[in-house]
């Protein structure tokens, strides 16, 4: 399966993931995070639910806060 993570091709060996298993396998590990596929936003509760497939547009984006 390959899509496009963060404007990068990206190659799996599965057909599909869920959000989860992309996390693992990526080892994206920071807890503060925004998941959008295809346009659309992913709530953190439906990260194991939400199914990632071939040729989709994944965005994550880490949230950082200071001052």
């Amino acid at each position: 399966m390959r899509i496009l993570l963060n404007n990068r091709e990206e190659e799996f060996s599965d057909k599909s993931i869920s959000v989860s298993d992309m996390l693992i396998l990526k080892k994206f590990s920071y807890k503060m995070r925004i998941i959008k596929i295809n346009g659309t936003l992913i709530s953190k509760d439906k990260y194991d639910s939400t199914v990632i497939h071939d040729g989709d547009d994944v965005q994550m984006l880490y949230l950082m806060s200071g001052g």
